[in-house]
Formats: structure tokens, sequence, C-alpha cells
């Protein structure tokens, strides 16, 4: 009986920590933007400057997805499949990112690639500008959000170990083909959950974004970048409309996550190195 009482109170303070702290922000965030009604609503979602954040936004985030699968592949792939000096530290390199603060990754691009960076002189040559422009802003984004995938597929591949690529490369597969063949299949789940998760935070990147970008209007301004501006010209109900799109977009990649998730659970033994 106890246990039950202990079992049932643990469970309400979750649910009323989640209710407070998640769905009523969320719904008042919905309720806010719909209150002057739809046509205020779609005025400031169809406004030229948010449909620009938006599109710059989504280009930020498929370019930033693409690269950190690839580079996460690869960064998992050597951690987990081979020996070699250096592999802690490329691991503590790999988790850089967790720990600094967004704001200082900004800077950083700003010393490298700002005018007062050392990379400057070589850009201006080449009439390449990074800083204050959407490169910047890609960047930024892919240097906060490269963990995600990387750290999904490291677990994953060092459990599953090497035997079946090693007898693969024994019966004369190619590197290639033993990744397709072998290696891909044995991780696809973990590495569509890793690509949800590194969409979802690519999405919402405002940190680096806001410190690199220059908050050039209708340029360089991302959708959570504009949403800070409706925000500072008190224009609330547009705030919180554009707000809404990012708020329906995170519903929809938590309900994917939740179906990959599941995919991987019924597939027995893999949930443990799903965070």
């Amino acid at each position: 009986m106890k246990q039950k009482i202990v079992k049932w109170a643990l469970i309400g303070l979750g649910a009323l920590f989640v209710l407070i702290m998640l769905i009523l922000p969320l719904a008042t965030v919905l309720v806010y933007a719909l209150r002057q009604g739809w046509e205020t609503f779609s005025e400031a979602i169809l406004d030229e400057y948010a449909i620009k954040a938006l599109n710059l936004t989504l280009f930020t985030t498929v370019i930033t997805v693409i690269v950190n699968t690839v580079f996460g592949i690869f960064a998992a792939w050597s951690i987990a499949k081979f020996r070699f000096r250096g592999k802690q530290i490329l691991t503590t390199l790999i988790d850089i990112p967790f720990s600094i603060s967004p704001i200082i990754a900004g800077l950083v691009f700003i010393l490298v690639f700002g005018r007062i960076g050392w990379a400057y002189p070589l850009l201006e040559l080449w009439n390449i500008k990074v800083v204050f422009a959407v490169p910047g802003i890609v960047l930024a984004t892919i240097f906060v959000t490269f963990p995600f995938v990387s750290r999904e597929l490291i677990p994953l591949m060092q459990a599953q170990g090497s035997d079946e690529e090693e007898a693969a490369a024994l019966m004369g597969a190619g590197g290639f083909r033993i990744f397709r063949k072998v290696t891909l299949p044995n991780i696809k789940w973990g590495l569509l959950y890793g690509i949800i998760l590194c969409t979802a935070r690519s999405l919402g990147e405002f940190g680096a974004v806001s410190v690199v970008s220059g908050h050039l209007r209708g340029k360089t301004d991302t959708l959570p970048l504009h949403v800070e501006i409706l925000f500072n010209e008190f224009k609330l109900t547009s705030a919180f409309a554009v707000s809404s799109i990012l708020v329906l977009i995170a519903i929809i990649i938590l309900i994917l996550r939740n179906i990959v998730e599941y995919r991987v659970k019924k597939r027995g033994g893999v949930n443990d190195y799903v965070r």
C-alpha cells in the first residue's frame, strides 16, 4: 500500500511538473497567437520578413543536418570501430559544443572570421563573407548541433562491436559495401533518432546565430531571431503567432521522435542507447 502511494505521488508530481513547465506555456503561445482572430494570425505568419526568416531557418537546418549526419557517422565509426592514439581526445572534442555556451560559440566565429579575425584578410581577398551573412549562421548552427548524431551512434556502434564487419571483410566485401549492407542496417534507427534531435536543435538555435547574424532583417534573421525582433517592437500577437510555427514544428518532431523510439524499443535491446 505504501509503495502504491509513493508510486502515484511521484507520477502525480511528474505530471504536474510537465503540465506547469511544458504544456501550459505551449498552450499559452497558441492561445495568445489566435486571440485577435485568424486574420491577424495569418497576416503575421505570411508577412514577408516572417517567410524569409522561415526559409532561412529551413535552409540552415537542411544544410546542418546533412553535414552533421555525414561527419557524425564518420566520427562514430572511427571511434567505435578502430583503435588509434588520441581517440579519447577526439571524443572530448566532439563534446565541446555541449559544454560551452552558444553565445561563446558565436563569439569564436566572430574572432575567427570577423574583421578582427585572423581569417578575415584571406576571406576578403576571395570576397567571401562569413560573419553577418548566411555562411556564418550555417557554421554556427553546425558547431552547436554537431554532437547530436555522433553521440547517438557511438554507444550503439560500440555495443554492436565489429564482428559482423570483420566477417564481411574476410568474405571479400569492400568498405562501402560493408557499411551499406552491414553497418547501416544496424544503426539506422539510432541514426534517424540523432537526425531528429539535430533537426529540432537546429530549428530553435538562437544564441550562436544571434551573435554571428548581425540581425539584418530579411537577410540574416532566422525564425527565432524574427520572434525576438517582434517582441522587442511590442508586437506581441505577431511574435506569438510566429512562435506558434516553431511550436507546431516541435510537436511534429516530438511525434516523429516517439515513433522512432518506439520502433527502436520494439527491436529490443537498443533502447538502452537511445536517450
